[in-house]
This record gives C-alpha cells, structure tokens and sequence, in this order.
C-alpha cells in the first residue's frame, strides 16, 4: 500500500515532468522524434524537469540510502535547468524531516557554455544548431526563474543554496562541505570533468554520483569525460546503469587525500 509520502512524492515527480495527464517522452524512441517530442512536451510547457521518472526513482533510492546508512554530506545538483531534479531533492529531504542537509543548485543560470570547436565539434555543432537554438531556448532557465519554481512546491527555505556562474569559476570553491549525492547534468565534457574535478574528493564514502548524459555519445563528450576521470583517478566503482544514458556509480574505499 502507497504511503502518504510515497504519494506525495510520486505526485510531485508527475507534477514536475508534466506528466500528471501525460505520457513521459519514450527515450528509446527515435532519436529526432524523441528530441522533438522533449521540446513539445517539456520545453514548450510548463514542466519543471525532463529528466526521465527512472532517473527520479535513481535519486530517491540514492537519498534513502544515503539517509538509511547514515552516508554524511550535504546533495549537489550541477546544472539544473528549471530546478526540477534539484527541487525533488528537496521534496525527499522534506519528506523524511532531514533538517540538517543542503540542497545545492548550481547552473550558470544563462544555458549551455559554447564549446571550443576545435576540441569539440560535434558538441559546438549541437550548441550553436537550431534545434538547441531555436527548440530548446539553450536549455537557458533564469536563476529567478528557478527560485520561483522552488516556491511554487513550497520547497524554497535555507537549506537550498544556489550557485550562479560557469562551473569552473563557482565550484571549486563553493563552500558545500562533504557531499553524499552528486548529481551531474552540465551536458557536456567540459562541464562535467570541471564538476569531478572540484566535487568527486567532497564525495563521502558511501555516497553516489549520477551521471546524467553519460550515454548520449550523438552529441556530447561526457562518456569520454567521464572515462577518463576514472581512469586517471584508478575509480574501479562500478558503473551502473538507470536507463539508455544516465549512469551512476557509488563510491567505496579510502577519500582521496
């Protein structure tokens, strides 16, 4: 039997995903049919989030055991859009009466960075095309209009920060002490080896990190990114799939010095 909380959080992930009267996007459908169904049915609406439900059902059971096992850190998302990930983050914190962690949300709050196209050009031919252009806005929320999405749930008090700015320049040194979930979603190489480069040593043991376009080998470099973090960083946790591109991998052994 559902509990109220279950159902409140199964209500908000529809809610967010505008999915209450809806079907979710199939993203194994077509590529280019699927890309277009995104645009209808998240950007060109009221949705707050279109990351899959799976990927929702990832980050809850991530947060159950982080809290279950008692895995100290407060959670990051980097790269937000409208706060809809961010914000169910905060939901499950609510949910479980967790007063003593940190939701932190950090986007540049202006959309995608413009890749080197001479080190990235399948990325650079995505970023300046126009469909991420013209149909998907250059995944551009502002940071009002994230803040205003927080509210609108209920769910904007002082254990939510916000982090304004490239990745590069605003979390090396954010002050979000040890992390126990690490949400990564900046799309492409740059932005995330910058966010393993400043978050992956904060990680506790015990703790997750969620890779949110690892499999989307058509247009970003983030797998490659990614790969060669672990490798260099000798991280045999293993990688573990959510559905056709989000990965994840919990981190075990001795934090890094």
């Amino acid at each position: 039997m559902d509990t109220p909380a279950r159902m409140y959080l199964d209500l908000l992930k529809r809610s967010l995903t505008n999915t209450i009267f809806e079907s979710e996007p199939d993203i194994d459908d077509d590529e280019f049919r699927y890309t277009m169904n995104c645009a209808t049915h998240y950007v060109n609406s009221d949705a707050v989030s279109m990351i899959t439900w799976a990927r929702f059902d990832n980050i809850l059971n991530c947060i159950e055991s982080i809290l279950r096992n008692q895995v100290p850190g407060n959670l990051i998302e980097a790269g937000v859009w409208r706060g809809g990930a961010s914000i169910f983050m905060r939901g499950v914190l609510k949910v479980y009466g967790v007063t003593d962690r940190q939701v932190w949300a950090a986007d540049s709050f202006e959309g995608l960075p413009k890749p080197d196209a001479e080190q990235f050009p399948l990325e650079a031919k995505v970023q300046s095309g126009p469909v991420m252009q013209k149909l998907y806005h250059n995944l551009a929320a502002s940071l009002q209009d994230v803040q205003r999405n927080f509210a609108a749930y209920g769910l904007l008090d002082d254990q939510v920060k916000f982090l304004k700015g490239w990745f590069k320049d605003t979390l090396p040194t954010a002050p979000t002490g040890p992390l126990s979930l690490i949400r990564l979603d900046g799309d492409f190489y740059e932005s995330t080896r910058d966010s393993l480069n400043a978050l992956y040593d904060r990680l506790s043991i015990g703790g997750f990190i969620i890779i949110d376009d690892y499999g989307q080998d058509s247009w970003t470099y983030c797998r490659k990114a990614v790969d060669e973090f672990r490798a260099e960083r000798q991280i045999a946790d293993p990688l573990i799939q959510v559905d056709s591109t989000c990965h994840y991998w919990q981190r075990t052994g001795t934090p890094a010095q």
